[in-house]
């Protein structure tokens, strides 16, 4: 096989290297047995609870529906692994937001290295424990009034402790694919959770544009629809693959007698710094209120505050899009504020004894990376909003139903997290390839 050295591994290379090296070959099938393995979980139902009628009120759309995509279907089968990842995610969302804010936090994941890391990691596991645990008990309450077989206290907690195992069990899963497999573990299992209602999402398409009470404006609307995904995974991709390269030129040194000047190099930065996080932590936030208002109208006895909130936030109103819009912005850039350190760069760039060209070192670096930063992340927050918000009104312009719970976000997370995983498995091939070499 003949193999381009220092050139991305080709489509060929790549199979080849997935089938033939041992290493890799190991990695995927792991990553591969336990996707499959929680998959499976999602079948295992939780007992003492009328399933066929939840089923119907997820399949009626809202915010169970909304949830039921990002969990695979097992909100809707009611699995003991009907929580999923969510709790994960919410955890990492609020560790993150007190990573800025504690000056302590900031220091062990920055100044502490590896150990740091690790100690973030191990309170992140306990907060999402704590988090699964609110979640679960939230869900019992609200199976226990209209779907619960044996109501009282003790089907609230053996629900909420079957739960709670479900999605810690989910959450070692998803560590043990980081460490042990391809990709990361967590984004794996979303991405798992919405390719597994595909499917579902295809033959309901299907079976509309085939029906003969369907009239040709509802053919033309699913197509236009599919046409609008279509564009939308074209532009995520460009926009995930987009970068500016700042050039950056290091210091001449002088060997004897001869004067050598470095070869000029760049410092890429990323269009979308926060890839897919900043759509996640936005409809992990959205999702908050929608959870709680029937708890709050049952507490102060008031059910227009629900009725409220589920029409102020319902997902694809005006409302919710402007609010999805907002947050998506503010996550974009604090999630660029946690990834990219301009004052880091700038000390990096000075100890290198490299600089831009025509921009003083220290600050004035520091300035100028920071405002390229900030403009890449308007135009990345920008196109995210638009993807996220776009389809969804062309779905409500056009009176499509068949794709709804699925969404431009559900496509972002798809195509980012397929570009990461495929880069990754790129990296391995690469070094399988340095390996080879050094063996010759």
């Amino acid at each position: 096989m003949v193999v381009s050295r220092g050139k991305t591994p080709s489509a060929q290379e790549t199979f080849l290297q997935m089938a033939q090296a041992a290493g890799l070959r190991g990695r995927l099938l792991v990553t591969l047995g336990l996707l499959v393995l929680v998959r499976l979980g999602m079948y295992i139902p939780v007992p003492g609870i009328d399933r066929v009628a939840f089923s119907q009120q997820v399949d009626a759309g809202g915010l169970l529906g909304f949830l039921d995509i990002f969990v695979g279907g097992g909100l809707s089968l009611l699995g003991i692994f009907a929580l999923g990842i969510l709790p994960y995610i919410n955890a990492s969302i609020i560790m993150q937001l007190l990573t800025a804010a504690i000056p302590q936090l900031e220091d062990l994941q920055k100044n502490e290295g590896e150990a740091g890391r690790r100690k973030i990691s191990q309170i992140t596991r306990y907060v999402a424990m704590g988090w699964a645990v609110l979640q679960s008990t939230l869900l019992a309450s609200f199976l226990l009034s209209p779907f619960a077989n044996q109501p009282g206290i003790p089907f609230i907690v053996e629900t909420a402790v079957a739960l709670t195992a479900g999605s810690m069990f989910v959450m070692w899963v998803g560590e043990l694919i980081t460490e042990r497999g391809v990709g990361n573990g967590a984004s794996l299992l979303i991405f798992l959770n919405i390719v597994s209602s595909l499917p579902r999402l295809l033959n309901s398409a299907v079976t509309v544009a085939q029906s003969p009470t369907s009239s040709r404006q509802d053919v033309a609307g699913i197509v236009v629809v599919s046409l609008v995904y279509l564009a939308m995974v074209v532009g995520i991709v460009f926009v995930q693959e987009g970068m500016r390269r700042i050039p950056i030129v290091s210091a001449r040194r002088q060997v004897g007698r001869k004067l050598y000047l470095e070869k000029s190099n760049y410092l890429p930065l990323r269009l979308n710094q926060g890839g897919v996080m900043p759509i996640i932590f936005a409809s992990a936030i959205l999702v908050l209120p929608l959870q709680a208002a029937p708890y709050i109208a049952s507490t102060l006895s008031n059910p227009g505050v629900s009725d409220f909130v589920n029409q102020f936030l319902s997902p694809g109103s005006i409302p919710y899009n402007l609010m999805y819009l907002v947050m998506i912005l503010f996550f974009s850039y604090f999630y660029a504020s946690l990834v990219v350190d301009p004052e880091d760069m700038s000390r990096n760039l000075k100890k290198m004894g490299a600089s831009i060209p025509g921009i003083r070192p220290g600050k004035a670096t520091s300035d100028f990376i920071a405002k390229v930063l900030n403009r890449l992340t308007f135009l990345g927050a920008l196109f995210l909003g638009i993807v996220a918000v776009v389809p969804s009104m062309v779905e409500s312009g056009l009176r499509v139903t068949v794709f709804q719970g699925l969404g431009a976000t559900s496509l972002l997370i798809l195509v980012g997290v397929a570009i990461d995983t495929a880069k990754q498995i790129q990296t391995y091939v690469i070094s399988q390839r340095y390996e080879g070499m050094v063996k010759k």
